[in-house]
């Protein structure tokens, strides 16, 4: 019995034996997790010294653009819609054509009023003409009447004439100065009306100039025409309807000039510059594509001072939100034309905030160019002054031109 106890192991001793294996993988493997997340910590460490610090990031950004109302000039009745949602226009096409009868007809009146001054003031400059010639023959009236009075009281001492002969003289000498004084003083008037101007830069044939020129804008626009290239959104116009000058007919959104506003919390835009590079993805794309842009400028204010109901933090139930300011972002042309975006589109904006020797306002400037612009009425005021001209020279006979250019 002693001899079987004393070489049979200890059950305790096999357990020991067993577990000293077990221990030692256990602490290799912590250990070797030990130095993983060591490793990782070190590499997350060179990675923010390097990069994650140089960058800001948000997923609050959207696609922003133009959105130019279609509206007419003048009101009307809509006679024929071109275009409807979602067609892509050119600056100048007709979009929609309002009837134009009454803007016809109150320009066939203008023009009508423009013919009529310009007769009366060329028969103006022949008055001149005629009163000149009636102040010299009342001159001469004056002047012959004056010698018969000198002969005549010569002679009225010898009795060769009567005393009421000599009074019946006088009296046609006063009554033919009064006449020469008359026509004048008529020719004055008529001068203080013509002088300095020919018919065609008279005030009179310029104010009905200007008329015609009103009556004739009005009924070219009568065909609104689309102010810039896009897409058309929101048509409401429909044929037959009675719109008013000012009414949205309709939207035109130039997909070609579109940024993206970027809010960016306030903690954030500490390092953030105008100029600064930014990288964008958009979740329309996916991560595959890649929008570079840069920093055009930070607003004036956050989000909430905009709002249309602004928040009221002097309240008693105030609680601290951590605000966002608008940045806005401009996209490189070439990459928006070979990948298309939307107004309102979701974007990750992330700003390399490495470069921060920049404003963070705007300087004041003058552009070179108009940040937005419209097809302008000139060629129809052109036309409506080529108009004026012609009426002039058939009406007028005087120098063409001049009318409705000086103002």
């Amino acid at each position: 019995m002693n001899a079987q106890d004393t070489s049979s192991p200890s059950p305790h001793a096999a357990a020991s034996g067993a577990q000293a294996p077990d221990g030692r993988a256990r602490g290799w493997a912590l250990a070797i997790l030990t130095l993983v997340l060591l490793a990782i910590a070190a590499a997350y460490g060179v990675y923010w010294f390097h990069v994650a610090r140089w960058r800001e990031s948000t997923d609050d950004a959207y696609v922003a653009g133009h959105v130019v109302q279609i509206t007419p000039q003048t009101g009307g009745t809509v006679k024929a819609v071109f275009v409807d949602d979602t067609d892509t226009v050119a600056a100048g096409d007709i979009l929609v054509e309002l009837d134009a009868a009454d803007h016809r007809v109150a320009l066939d009146q203008a023009e009508a009023a423009l013919a009529q001054a310009a007769r009366e003031v060329r028969a103006l400059h022949v008055t001149n003409a005629r009163l000149r010639a009636e102040v010299a023959a009342r001159w001469t009236e004056v002047v012959r009447l004056e010698a018969d009075v000198a002969r005549r009281a010569t002679i009225a001492a010898a009795g060769a004439v009567s005393r009421e002969e000599l009074d019946h003289s006088r009296t046609a000498l006063s009554a033919a100065r009064a006449a020469q004084l008359a026509t004048r003083e008529q020719l004055a008037a008529n001068l203080a009306l013509t002088e300095g101007t020919d018919v065609g830069d008279h005030p009179r044939v310029m104010l009905a100039a200007s008329q015609v020129e009103e009556a004739w804008l009005a009924w070219s626009r009568a065909r609104i025409v689309a102010p810039v290239a896009g897409q058309v959104v929101k048509r409401s116009a429909q044929a037959g309807q009675r719109v008013a000058a000012g009414a949205p007919l309709m939207a035109v959104v130039p997909l070609d000039r579109l940024w993206v506003d970027a809010n960016f919390k306030e903690v954030q835009l500490g390092a953030m510059r105008i100029g600064q590079p930014v990288s964008l993805r958009a979740d329309y794309y996916g991560p595959e594509v890649e929008y570079h842009g840069r920093v055009a400028g930070l607003a004036a204010g956050t989000g909430s001072v905009f709002a249309l109901l602004p928040a009221q933090n002097a309240t008693g139930n105030w609680i601290k939100v951590v605000q966002r300011v608008p940045v806005r972002v401009e996209l490189d042309a070439a990459e928006l034309l070979r990948h298309p975006l939307r107004v309102g589109l979701s974007m990750q904006a992330v700003v390399d905030i490495r470069d921060d020797g920049g404003a963070t306002i705007t300087a004041q400037a003058t552009r070179a160019a108009p940040v937005n612009s419209h097809v302008s009425s000139d060629d129809a005021l052109d036309a409506a002054r080529s108009r004026i001209a012609e009426i002039i020279r058939r009406h007028g006979a005087a120098a063409p031109g001049k009318a409705g250019g000086k103002r």
